[in-house]
């Protein structure tokens, strides 16, 4: 946290106190640098991870500036999931009360004609492309008059399909207005999408915080993939857990691990995008309150996850992009309590888990529980031409320890690495060798 004040950036006295009402003193590293451009009237474009304190870093600024008049919405807030919409919602709507405005929330799953009551009305709305494409397909809301467009979380919205609503909507606007573009990574396509919307932006980029890595104790555990569940289960049993989050990369993988801790005697409960707004609010609820003590999510549901006392993460499935690692074992260790992050690898992640420990710039402790034949490696050309020279067998090769990934393609099983994975690994050194991730009760 910084040592400077709220009021040194430039924040009014009415929201300074309406920050202190709620126990928020001094600003994060996000919000020293965001605040003041912002509230200078400048475009910004700003690298942020979840946990880092953003939301307040584009709310205060967006409050204080807002045009209380007739013309409305003034503000559009745009963010990938229901979970984060409300949860954006409940911070700004702190800090609008202090001046009188009025925050509406759109998201899908729900009622629209409610919801477009009130966006009409409201000074600055929260929503997902998806419902508010739809609000303004049917013209239940028009946006001539909003002075101030937010995108929060843009790479999730990029990887949920959502950047042609994106232009569309932008393209309703007024083009004399402020724009705060906030993304926890900054692939190209994000950089373009920005270039696109922004005029001399102020770039901000900060990096999550190392103090709570030393309070994550992280493992791998080397398996084959048919042996994920019964692993999952065992480790359930054996660990003690408070709340455990459980990653799968897609919303079916997410739903089979529902059901196979159910078939070991194991309650969980999964949430995802398949599920509707109700069947999400209960299962967090729970979730919240201890009832239900293992929740199943992907990646881009657990955005809007912002639960304390979450013992455990496990990576059942190792995520392909290293910094949603980073993200994923942020969920645990928060408030200064110490957390543990166990993950899944099977032959086909290998590659995954080297991008990860390149990334985060430590080796994490391996456990091999393989069992069998190990999956054999496709012999390089140059191998396969040895081969013929020694009876049909490629000459042998330095033994390596398992678990411990070799560099080059060898990890891909001879194959070139996938362009994806090309273009992660140069933006990993984006992140810097600050590794891990937000402060003990970072505000979200």
């Amino acid at each position: 946290m910084s040592q400077e004040t709220f009021a040194a950036l430039g924040v009014s006295a009415e929201l300074t106190t309406a920050l202190e009402l709620r126990g928020i003193t001094a600003p994060f590293q996000i919000q020293t640098r965001a605040i003041p451009p912002a509230l200078a009237g400048t475009d910004l474009l700003a690298k942020s991870p979840t946990g880092s304190g953003k939301t307040l870093a584009f709310a205060v600024p967006l409050v204080q500036q807002l045009p209380l008049d007739d013309a409305r919405p003034a503000a559009l807030v745009l963010v990938p999931t229901r979970e984060l919409a409300l949860q954006v919602t409940e911070e700004i709507d702190a800090l609008a009360r202090a001046r009188g405005a009025k925050v509406a929330t759109v998201y899908g799953g729900v009622t629209i004609r409610p919801q477009a009551n009130a966006a009409r009305t409201a000074d600055i709305v929260v929503a997902t492309p998806g419902r508010l494409q739809d609000l303004l397909d049917r013209r239940l809301l028009t946006l001539d008059a909003v002075a101030f467009l937010v995108l929060d979380e843009a790479d999730r919205m990029l990887d949920m399909g959502f950047v042609h609503d994106i232009k569309r909507v932008v393209a309703m606007l007024p083009k004399e207005r402020q724009t705060l573009f906030f993304s926890a990574t900054m692939p190209q396509e994000i950089t373009r999408l920005a270039d696109s919307m922004l005029r001399d932006p102020a770039r901000v980029s900060v990096t999550p915080q190392a103090s709570t890595a030393e309070k994550i104790a992280q493992r791998v555990i080397l398996t084959e993939k048919a042996s994920k569940g019964a692993l999952l289960a065992e480790v359930l049993k054996s660990e003690t857990i408070d709340r455990v989050l459980v990653f799968t990369r897609t919303k079916h993988g997410a739903d089979k691990v529902v059901r196979v801790l159910a078939q070991a005697g194991l309650a969980a409960e999964a949430i995802h995008g398949n599920k509707s707004q109700n069947q999400r609010e209960r299962v967090l609820a729970a979730f919240r309150k201890g009832s239900v003590r293992t929740l199943v999510a992907t990646d881009i549901a657990a955005r809007g996850i912002d639960v304390d006392g979450i013992s455990h993460v496990v990576n059942y499935d190792l995520p392909n992009i290293p910094e949603s690692y980073v993200h994923r074992i942020g969920r645990t260790a928060r408030a200064g309590a110490e957390g543990v992050a166990i993950s899944f690898c099977d032959h086909e992640e290998r590659a995954y888990l080297r991008d990860i420990e390149k990334l985060i710039r430590m080796q994490i402790p391996a456990t091999d529980r393989r069992t069998g034949q190990r999956p054999a490696q496709r012999p390089a050309p140059h191998q396969q031409v040895a081969a013929k020279r020694h009876n049909g067998h490629p000459q042998s090769r330095a033994h390596h320890p398992a678990g411990r990934l070799n560099n080059g393609n060898a990890q891909h099983g001879g194959r070139p690495q996938p362009h994806h994975q090309q273009r992660r690994k140069s933006e990993a050194n984006g992140i810097g060798n600050v590794t891990f991730l937000q402060r003990p009760g970072a505000p979200r």
